[in-house]
């Protein structure tokens, strides 16, 4: 079986998209047999589904996505697994062992569109200037 997993300085990413890169693996009897990083070819609504489809990629793991890329995914046959969190290493291990905790999707309606980064320091800015404002 085919991963790719969300990355972000060997974290899972909480977007998919908009992660700067992707871990691949490959897993075979229980076992990691080849792994590597690739940079994020790009964030075209449908392109990624598309491409890791092209790579055999069976299972996509992020902390967020969105409902489009949900559905292209579905499309392709591809699991998509949202909601988890933490290190890279532990999120393969736990795959590995069937122990993948998941959460809330990080993607939720609204932290997208373009945003990234700059909506949460935006959002972090508005209330630390509506408690001084108090």
């Amino acid at each position: 079986m085919r991963l790719a997993i969300a990355t972000d300085k060997g974290m899972v990413s909480s977007h998919f998209g908009r992660c700067p890169e992707f871990t691949i693996v490959e897993v075979e009897d229980n076992k990691v047999i080849k792994k590597g990083i690739i940079k994020n070819p790009g964030h075209e609504t449908g392109f990624l589904p598309r491409f890791f489809n092209e790579q055999r990629v069976e299972c996509v793991i992020t902390g967020g996505a969105g409902f489009r890329a949900q559905q292209l995914f579905d499309e392709f046959n591809i699991r998509l697994v949202t909601g988890v969190h933490g290190r890279i290493e532990a999120a393969i291990d736990d795959f590995i062992n069937k122990k993948l905790e998941t959460g809330e999707n990080a993607c939720a309606p609204g932290k997208g569109k373009g945003y990234g980064l700059e909506k949460q320091d935006k959002t972090r800015k508005d209330s630390e200037e509506d408690e001084i404002g108090k």
